[in-house]
C-alpha cells in the first residue's frame, strides 16, 4: 500500500483568474475546432462537445438537434441495427459527421458495429467505452477495432492516468475518454472507494495525450457551464456531458407526471434501471453503480447548448482567448475553497 500526497483537485476547486483582453464581445470568440486524428488521419471540425452516449441522453433526436450547432452526440449502444439504417435513411450528412457508434468490446459488439459501420461511409467515429478501461482486454479489443477499421476515428475508455491514456494510443485510439466516478448519476465512487478527482484527471491524462499526438474526452462532473470551460482550459480536446443535457424532449427519457408536472427518469448506465431495461437485472456477481433520478421536463435543447455555448464564450473573453484553441494556454486557475455567494440559493 502506498498513499500519493499530491493534491487532486475538482471543477468546484478551482475558478479562472481573469486576463487582459483584446475582445470586444463574446462574439468575436470562436468556438469551433479542427482535429486531425493521430491514426486514422481524418479531419473533424466543429463545437468539441458531445453528448454521452447514455440511452436518456444520447438518442438519434439529440444528434440531428445538436448537429445544428455543430455539437457531437455518441449515441447511446442499445438501439439496433435496423434502428442505425432508419436513422442513416433520413439524416443528412451535416448529422452523421456528428455523431459516435457506441461499442462494448464482445463479439457480438464487434460484429455489430461492423453491421453499422457498413451502412454509410460518412459515419466517422467509433467510440469503445466500458467503465473499467484498465482491463487489458479493452487495450486488445482497440487493436481489434483499428485493425478492421483504418480509417474511422476510434475513442476508448474510460481511465483516468496518463500511462493508460498512452497504453490505449498506441493500441489505436485517436481519443481517450477519461472519467472515473464523477458523472451526477454515477456512484462508482461510493460503491468502490475507486475515482480520481475529474480535473486533475483531464490535466495530466491530456499532458499525456497530447506528448503522443493523441486527444481526450473529459468525461462526466460538470454540472454548469463554468464547469465545462474549466475541463477545456485543463486541456480536454473535447467535454461529454450527461446531465447537462437530460430532461428534454431529445433525450429519450420516459416522462413522468406528477402533481401536475412533468419530469423525465435519468440514470446511469450502470444503474439498477439501465441493467432492468438493457440485461434482465443486476447481476448476482455485481453492484449498481448509477443513480436513478427524476429531473424538471425542459422542453427542447436548443435552449440549453446556447446557454452552455454562451458561458464558454464569455470565459474566453475573461481570460483573452479568441479560439477555443487558445483557452488552455491563457488559463491560470486559482485555488478556491468557494465558487458562488448562495445567500439567495443556487439558481
Amino acid at each position: 500500500m502506498r498513499i500519493e500526497q499530491d493534491l487532486k483537485l475538482g471543477f468546484k476547486d478551482v475558478l479562472f483568474r481573469p486576463k487582459r483582453s483584446t475582445l470586444k464581445s463574446r462574439s468575436q470568440v470562436e468556438l469551433a475546432r479542427e482535429y486531425t486524428f493521430k491514426h486514422s488521419g481524418r479531419k473533424w471540425s466543429g463545437v468539441p462537445i458531445v453528448a454521452a452516449n447514455m440511452d436518456s441522453v444520447g438518442s438519434f433526436a439529440m444528434a440531428a438537434s445538436l448537429a445544428e450547432h455543430g455539437v457531437l452526440t455518441a449515441i447511446h449502444k442499445h438501439y439496433t441495427v435496423g434502428d442505425w439504417a432508419d436513422f442513416v435513411a433520413t439524416a443528412d450528412s451535416s448529422v452523421i459527421k456528428n455523431v459516435m457508434v457506441s461499442t462494448g468490446t464482445s463479439e457480438k459488439d464487434f460484429q455489430k458495429t461492423i453491421d453499422i459501420m457498413e451502412l454509410s461511409e460518412e459515419i466517422m467515429f467509433i467510440c469503445v467505452d466500458i467503465a473499467n478501461g484498465y482491463s487489458e482486454h479493452l487495450v486488445e479489443y482497440v487493436g481489434k477495432v483499428r485493425a478492421a477499421f483504418p480509417d474511422k476515428v476510434i475513442t476508448a475508455g474510460n481511465v483516468v492516468t496518463g500511462d493508460m491514456v498512452e497504453e490505449l494510443i498506441l493500441a489505436g485510439a485517436d481519443i481517450v475518454k477519461v472519467g472515473i466516478g464523477p458523472g451526477s448519476v454515477c456512484t462508482t465512487r461510493v460503491k468502490t472507494g475507486v475515482g480520481y478527482p475529474q480535473l486533475s484527471a483531464i490535466i495530466e491524462c491530456a499532458d499525456a495525450a497530447h506528448g503522443l499526438g493523441g486527444s481526450i474526452i473529459g468525461d462526466g462532473g460538470c454540472s454548469c457551464a463554468g464547469d465545462v470551460a474549466k475541463a477545456f482550459g485543463g486541456g480536454a480536446d473535447f467535454v461529454m456531458l450527461g446531465g447537462m443535457l437530460a430532461g428534454h424532449t431529445e433525450s429519450g427519457g420516459e416522462i413522468i407526471e406528477k402533481n401536475g408536472e412533468k419530469f423525465m427518469k435519468f440514470y446511469g448506465m450502470s444503474s439498477k434501471s439501465a441493467m432492468d431495461k438493457h440485461s434482465g437485472g443486476v447481476a448476482n456477481y455485481r453492484a449498481a453503480e448509477g443513480k436513478t433520478v427524476l429531473l424538471p421536463y425542459r422542453g427542447t435543447v436548443g435552449n440549453t447548448i446556447q446557454d452552455i455555448m454562451g458561458g464558454v464564450r464569455s470565459t474566453c473573453t475573461y481570460v483573452g482567448a479568441a479560439k477555443l484553441k487558445e483557452l488552455t494556454k491563457r488559463t491560470t486557475f486559482i485555488r478556491v475553497l468557494e465558487q458562488e455567494n448562495n445567500v439567495y440559493g443556487k439558481e
